[in-house]
């Protein structure tokens, strides 16, 4: 099954800054994705990452806001918000002016920051946090996503918190941006092999029905090659093969500024190009591809 890339976008789509009101770690943003309004959850307000995406959009040349994250202050503005969502305030705000009905519905909560939430320290304790707030506001369907790049699942820690939210609506999203260990440490830049990311992966979607997000781009005048396309492709296939349960490809490319002047979108035809990789790597799974991480 295949979704195309959305047109005539509500602005508050392209308009995923990471505030709500006066909060630090809890915001609101307009889901393509995930269909209406995604509460947020950055659990990575000093804006440390364990990747250096060539293509992130979070700015980091300027400071982040706040070192930490003070549990008690996490509950309060999840609670808040929870109840605005609830009662449809949440859509006073200026950025919702105008959403479509079908879009104006509290669609997640999302571990989605400006980090890898998965790699904070106080990861397992907010995940109880939002679990025991999910549960106070009776938001017993509202998926609990998690947006990651799987760096951390193998830790003991990480994976009982994962199993613990299994009660609570979990629903992965994890990266993978490349077929090969040379394309990853162009793309992603980061000290975790390659391996352990595909390991940790596989794992995930042995557990719970995992979907892959993966973000494309031209560096320079280079689109990725037609064999690292390929060798994505393959990295798919081998998850599929092992058992792996992948419901949903989400193919993307940049919209916002990049972390790099030189990365630049690809085209909805190259995007087409490499949905139907995917396609044919995972024929049961949903494939959509989107111009931007919206």
């Amino acid at each position: 099954m295949t979704d195309k890339m959305m047109d005539g976008l509500h602005p508050a789509h392209r308009d995923h800054a990471r505030t709500l009101r006066d909060h630090l770690y809890v915001y609101a943003v307009l889901s393509r994705r995930a269909g209406g309004v995604s509460i947020g959850v950055n659990l990575s307000p000093h804006k440390r990452c364990n990747f250096d995406c060539t293509y992130c959009q979070v700015d980091r040349t300027t400071p982040g806001r706040t070192p930490t994250v003070d549990l008690a202050l996490l509950r309060a503005e999840l609670r808040g918000t929870f109840e605005a969502a609830a009662s449809g305030a949440i859509l006073d705000e200026p950025r919702f002016e105008g959403v479509a009905p079908e879009q104006a519905i509290l669609a997640d909560v999302a571990f989605s920051g400006d980090g890898e939430p998965t790699a904070e320290r106080w990861f397992a304790d907010a995940a109880r946090v939002v679990a025991e707030e999910r549960t106070r506001a009776a938001l017993h369907d509202l998926p609990v996503r998690l947006i990651t790049n799987a760096t951390t699942f193998h830790l003991p820690k990480v994976a009982d918190t994962l199993h613990f939210l299994d009660a609570h609506g979990l629903d992965v999203w994890a990266k993978l941006d490349a077929g090969t260990d040379a394309y990853y440490a162009t793309v992603d830049r980061s000290s975790v092999p390659f391996t352990r990311v595909l390991d940790n992966i596989r794992t995930c979607t042995l557990e719970r029905e995992t979907t892959i997000q993966t973000l494309f781009a031209r560096h320079g005048s280079a689109a990725p090659s037609p064999a690292e396309i390929a060798a994505w492709g393959d990295r798919l296939r081998e998850l599929a093969a092992a058992g792996g349960r992948i419901g949903w490809v989400q193919v993307h490319t940049v919209s916002r500024p990049p972390a790099e002047s030189f990365v630049t979108a690809l085209t909805v035809e190259e995007l087409d190009e490499i949905a139907a990789v995917a396609r044919a790597a995972l024929p049961t799974a949903r494939v959509a591809i989107y111009r931007g991480s919206a």
